[in-house]
């Protein structure tokens, strides 16, 4: 965790250096009386596009659908006649350009640079055509690295002879490469781990409640056999939405309604000792959310608060529109807790077994949105508990 955090910091002083350069470029055009920018200018916006438009598809990783889409954007850099890549089996993914007949010397360079994570150079003395009208006179390879991996190669064809600036250029081309691969390999990582997330709240859900669920549907099987099978279908609908298998989020309608299915199998528990109020603006709905976000919340208000309460109580949901953001607040009315219990990070309590899941949401909200979009919990004893989390009402890749 602490490889990737360095990672993402080290990436993200670069975009902002990236950032840096084209503000400043805009100043010096304010400056200027003369509205048309100069060559070095447009060189530099022309630069930046082109590695902008390059890179959404390499932070899908390295395949022959990415690699194909980025390589145009790439070779426009290095303004070479070919551009290729290899996986680190040598195998080539796409190739954009002409003189493709050099694809075993490509494969062969490649396997070189594998095996010595160094870059290789085939001059035009050793390049060997039969084809009269190629115009190659060199192969540059260059390793693509994760994590101080070699994980594939780049090979830059040349009409010219390669010179240290082409060399240096394709050093740094596939520097980039190996940035947004790395940041790829982030991406499916933090999916990976959220997936891993989800199932272990659902493994931690799941036990007490399924077994007081059909404990209590059991119950009203003899007494009130049509309450029994209301129950059952309320306790096959939660199941079938918790246990979904499709998308790591969902949105605040959804998620919402299968929390309205927990109280009514809850309420039937505690004999209707438990109430819930929603307080949910229109608007804030469609809102998308990392999937079980509220639910583990609510339950750890019933389980915490009110199940040893006398008489029982009351969990408020609250849902507001915040401009850009949609402020959600879970409060129950319970028996509160000791708020030195919650003193730490976050993931304290949810180990400790002071909350169900609470830690987990915590985490799982700061990967999807940011730090800025964890948990507040505000508690005492014998006062309740109050959560409150912020979700943004957009995120650019985030859909239910």
């Amino acid at each position: 965790m602490i490889e990737l955090t360095i990672s993402i910091t080290v990436l993200l002083g670069i975009a902002g250096a990236l950032v840096v350069i084209v503000l400043f470029v805009w100043l010096i055009r304010r400056k200027r009386r003369n509205t048309f920018a100069t060559p070095l200018e447009r060189a530099t916006f022309a630069t930046l596009h082109t590695v902008a438009l390059a890179a959404p598809s390499l932070r899908e990783g390295l395949s022959p659908k990415s690699v194909s889409f980025a390589l145009p954007y790439l070779r426009q850099l290095l303004d070479t006649c070919a551009l290729t890549m290899t996986d680190k089996e040598c195998k080539n993914l796409a190739w954009d350009g002409e003189a493709d007949q050099h694809l075993p010397d490509v494969e062969a360079l490649a396997s070189q640079v594998i095996s010595t994570g160094r870059q290789q150079l085939l001059s035009h003395r050793a390049i060997r055509c039969d084809h009269p009208d190629c115009m190659v006179r060199a192969i540059v390879v260059v390793p693509l690295e994760t994590e101080g991996a070699v994980v594939g190669t780049m090979a830059v064809l040349t009409t010219d002879t390669a010179g240290p600036v082409l060399l240096r250029a394709a050093a740094e081309v596939a520097r980039y490469v190996s940035s947004q691969l790395e940041l790829a390999e982030l991406d499916e990582s933090r999916a990976r781990l959220n997936r891993a997330e989800v199932r272990a709240l659902r493994a931690q859900i799941s036990p007490h409640f399924v077994y007081n669920s059909l404990n209590t549907i059991a119950s009203f099987i003899r007494t009130d056999p049509p309450r029994a099978r209301e129950l059952l279908f309320e306790f096959a609908d939660f199941t079938r939405y918790s246990f979904r298998s499709a998308g790591e989020y969902t949105t605040l309608s959804d998620e919402l309604t299968n929390i309205e299915r927990y109280i009514r199998l809850e309420r039937a528990r505690f004999n209707n000792r438990l109430n819930i109020k929603l307080q949910i603006a229109p608007e804030v709905l469609p809102v998308v959310l990392p999937f079980l976000a509220l639910q583990p919340l609510v339950e750890n208000a019933v389980r915490h608060g009110l199940a040893n309460k006398p008489g029982g109580g009351t969990v408020v949901i609250t849902a507001e529109d915040a401009v850009t953001e949609c402020v959600i607040i879970v409060e129950d009315d319970g028996i509160g807790m000791d708020p030195d219990r919650l003193k730490g990070e976050p993931g304290d309590a949810h180990l400790s077994g002071a909350h169900v899941g609470l830690g987990n949401v915590d985490d799982r909200l700061r990967w999807a949105f940011g730090d800025d979009f964890g948990l507040a919990v505000d508690t005492e004893l014998g006062s309740g508990t109050k959560i409150t989390l912020r979700v943004p009402k957009f995120s650019a890749g985030i859909r239910a």
